[in-house]
């Protein structure tokens, strides 16, 4: 009676299950089966159609005493804080598998998996608010919403079930509007998420994309939302702002500043959805739940305890399988760690087939602006003509000076006194003007010395570039001819071929394994000899025991050869990747010719407009010293000819000083010698007399 009239509280799902638990006691004992000795009519009421359902079985009572209990769960869990990710799906799915889904139309297999998947998804509603309440990362986020989206999609499909509109009549068109609705809300949820993660990755192209499906994901949820209440309009609002303002701020920067491609959606890989949410186990035998047995002296536990040794065979048997197989699973892990071998990436030879987005984006910008190279080298031209100028009137300038200083040294020398030495500036009383000139000119070759090195380093860069700038606004054949790509023979397409193979062998084998190991749990867990147990003789346990056992025999055989060939499989694996390693490298070369040759082009396309700005700024600045220097360069004239004009005054001056010279007398002639004499005049004079 308690059980019938529960109360709608946690006291009342207590007592649901106390019920659940002592009918399973007494099915066990007492044929109250279809069809058996002590059956009794079981009456019950169908929710949905208001229809009233009798069966003589017992299980028919325990199976509505189930689904009463995942109701009174979804309805506790609907006016509880949304903090829980537990729910109502446990007991709805042990109705399911356990139980037969003819005894009602409310509990067919299509209803209980409606309720299934609505009680994971609002369940997994909650682990989503909680993970954005805690700043969870994106992607983790994006993938709870995902599952989200997978559980409202399975409902769906059970909404769409004609057994299941005939059976809720117009509140199937409801609640599948409102289930296609949160569908796509939390798509562009997950989908707002993934493009967050594209910004966190500064993928700018898939985090326009992303943040576009969010929103058109959106726009279909509002369509769906009509007549939902307010509290969900101003959520659906709010969601529409939030995404709203990160697309467009998206695609802004991305159309002015990064200019990323945009891949379409269908490029890139899909959210996995990842189920986080635990339904509310249902273990009829659970004494803390159920209490005591109020059955138990009415046959004895033998059946009871037999089945409980029978468990522990079946979890003997498990655990010694899969002790094998997390075994072989590790040294497989290991193996392939060492490896760093990915089937989807072990040639990439597809890379080379086509120009990379961004580079395309890049031929298109500059198929736009067919001037490019042009403006650039013109500019180099004009720059390196005012550099020129500035250049040859600093030299003339020095010259003067140098040509004014070698007048002055001589000057000096004419009057007699020390010159200054020789590179040393003019002083101010000799010519003020000079000293002037002497100090703008050394400030003006100091800068010009400085900006040189610059102007140096701007035309090294400029010619870098302008070659990769050609190459870009060229036909696009000639891109793709600069960009490196893998030449293979044909022994090392082989050798790509029969390693691709392996690994293909080895998720084969991966897979194969995981599927047996399911197909083992789901056999033990299915495998109930209660009803051969409560027949037998207690001598003969062991010998039913072994006899049922050996069903897991030929499962057990498959596991043992997969195992077995693991061996096998990576001495092949080894073997191709030895041969691989000298492909491995080259393509490893290739590729990082290929990714630096696109990085290298980017980067002059991008370097552009700093190169004309530079240019223009190199322009202005030797533009200016130019007029400076010309300036300069007329003031030297004049104070040349000032210094000139000075030495010439200090000569005349000194010459006005200097006596006349005193007149000579003249010469008298000379005499000739005797005849007598002449004969002597061959002589040393060593030959004369003291």
């Amino acid at each position: 009676q308690s059980a019938v009239n529960v109360p709608r509280d946690f006291e009342g799902c207590s007592t649901l299950r106390k019920y659940f638990g002592q009918l399973h006691y007494l099915q066990s004992r007492i044929p109250m089966g279809t069809e058996q000795e002590a059956a009794v009519p079981i009456t019950w009421t169908e929710i949905f159609s208001g229809k009233t359902v009798t069966h003589e079985d017992i299980k028919y009572e325990q199976a509505c005493i189930l689904y009463n209990l995942g109701a009174l769960h979804s309805m506790l869990g609907a006016m509880d804080k949304r903090v829980s990710e537990e729910c109502a799906a446990g007991a709805f799915t042990y109705l399911r598998d356990h139980f037969p889904h003819s005894y009602s139309v409310d509990m067919s297999h299509q209803i209980l998996n409606l309720n299934i998947n609505l009680m994971l998804g609002q369940a997994q509603e909650c682990l989503l608010e909680k993970s954005m309440l805690d700043n969870r990362k994106s992607f983790l986020v994006a993938r709870i919403s995902a599952q989200v989206v997978d559980y409202y999609k399975e409902a769906c499909r059970a909404l769409e079930n004609s057994e299941t509109a005939s059976l809720l009549g117009k509140i199937q068109k409801d609640w599948k509007k409102l289930v296609q609705m949160k569908i796509y809300y939390f798509a562009a949820v997950a989908h707002l998420h993934m493009g967050k993660q594209a910004e966190e990755q500064q993928k700018f192209g898939e985090r326009v994309i992303y943040f576009q499906s969010a929103l058109d994901k959106l726009n279909e949820a509002i369509k769906l939302a009509k007549g939902q209440p307010e509290t969900v309009q101003e959520a659906l609002r709010f969601t529409m702002d939030v995404i709203g303002g990160k697309y467009n701020s998206a695609k802004k920067d991305n159309d002015f500043i990064y200019h990323e491609a945009v891949p379409a959606l269908d490029t890139l890989q899909s959210v996995k959805g990842a189920p986080l949410v635990k339904a509310l186990p249902v273990n009829p035998t659970d004494p803390a739940v159920t209490g005591p047995d109020i059955f138990a002296k009415l046959v004895p536990m033998a059946a009871h305890e037999a089945s409980s040794l029978y468990s522990e065979e079946k979890a003997k048997l498990l655990r010694d399988v899969m002790a094998k197989i997390e075994a072989k699973n590790e040294v497989l892990d290991q193996f392939m760690d060492s490896m760093q071998l990915d089937p989807e990436t072990v040639d990439n030879l597809e890379m080379y087939d086509h120009i990379p987005p961004i580079l395309m984006e890049k031929c298109a910008a500059l198929s736009v602006r067919p001037d490019t190279v042009k403006n650039l080298v013109q500019s180099m031209q004009v720059l390196s003509g005012v550099f020129t100028d500035v250049e040859a009137s600093l030299k003339e300038i020095r010259d003067l000076l140098e040509e004014d200083e070698a007048e002055e040294r001589k000057l000096q020398e004419l009057l007699g006194k020390v010159p200054p030495p020789q590179g040393s500036p003019p002083s101010s009383s000799s010519s003020p003007g000079l000293v002037e000139v002497s100090k703008e000119c050394s400030k003006y070759m100091e800068v010009h010395e400085k900006a040189s090195f610059t102007n140096t380093e701007l035309h090294k860069a400029m010619n870098l570039h302008i070659g990769n700038l050609r190459l870009l606004s060229g036909p696009l054949e000639q891109v793709r001819a600069a960009l490196p790509s893998p030449t293979l023979t044909e022994d090392d397409k082989q050798v790509l071929q029969n390693l691709k193979r392996i690994l293909a062998k080895v998720q084969e084998m991966r897979d194969q394994r995981m599927s047996l190991e399911q197909q083992l749990r789901e056999m033990i867990q299915k495998d109930d000899i209660t009803t051969s147990l409560v027949t037998t003789d207690r001598s003969e346990m062991k010998k039913l025991f072994e006899e049922q056992l050996k069903k897991y025999d030929q499962i057990k055989v498959y596991l043992e050869q997969n195992l077995a060939a693991q061996e096998n499989v990576l001495k092949a694996l080894t073997d191709a990747n030895v041969k691989y390693a000298a492909v491995r490298k080259a393509l490893a070369e290739v590729e990082h010719k290929w990714n630096t040759t696109v990085q290298t082009l980017v980067a002059s396309y991008e370097a552009y407009e700093d190169l004309m700005k530079k240019s223009q700024e190199g322009k202005d600045f030797y533009t200016d010293l130019e007029g400076k220097a010309a300036k300069l360069l007329e003031k030297a004239r004049a104070a040349c000819q000032a210094a000139e004009a000075t030495r010439q005054q200090i000569l005349e001056k000194e010459m006005k000083k200097q006596p006349p010279p005193r007149p000579t007398a003249p010469k008298p002639a000379l005499q000739k010698k005797p005849p007598e004499l002449e004969a002597t005049s061959g002589l040393d004079t060593g030959d004369l007399p003291p």
